[in-house]
């Protein structure tokens, strides 16, 4: 959803090394970006949603494995699950401080897009839960799709992360 970094735009160039690689944030969005509490609420609550997906992770393949732990292993998704919804919406929050656009502003689309399906997938576990369609292993199953999308769409966010401190290393050293 949100965090240090953004896609590049065309016709932005950086300093230094990367002199061909755009930049990813216009003065005035790293600016708004900096001031934004939403920046430390998002630097937060990535951590500690990886945190909880490791220990379910754990739970899960537990349960499958042997059998066992059926309710942890569920409370830890719904847990995941409820991170999941709060960085979502912080991080439309932020994305509209910085951006101008609670969801899809072009610097973070295809992060956003990606977001959408990791959404998807841990929402349905919660209507198998909740509903009690399919047996526990399909629920799991699925809860399991969401996190290897979870993982994709959070090494997305680090490689963010890496340009944009790449990109405020050019820029220190130009200035």
């Amino acid at each position: 959803m949100a965090g240090d970094a953004s896609v590049p735009r065309a016709g932005e160039q950086t300093s230094g090394a990367g002199a061909n690689s755009p930049a990813l944030y216009t003065p005035e969005e790293r600016r708004r970006r900096d001031e934004s509490p939403w920046t430390l609420v998002q630097g937060i609550l990535a951590p500690l949603q990886f945190l909880i997906f490791f220990v379910s992770l754990g739970l899960v393949l537990r349960y499958l494995a042997i059998g066992e732990g059926l309710w942890l292993a569920d409370a830890s998704i719904v847990a995941k699950t409820a991170a999941l919804y709060a960085i979502m919406v912080t991080g439309s929050i932020w994305e509209k401080e910085v951006f101008g656009r609670w969801l899809f502003a072009p610097a973070f689309y295809w992060e956003d897009v990606f977001s959408m399906l990791v959404l998807a997938l841990h929402s349905a576990y919660l209507v198998m839960l909740l509903g009690e369609f399919g047996s526990a292993e399909e629920r799991l199953w699925v809860a399991l799709a969401g996190y290897a999308a979870y993982v994709i769409n959070a090494g997305q966010f680090l490689l963010k992360l890496r340009a944009a401190r790449l990109q405020a290393s050019e820029l220190a050293v130009a200035g």
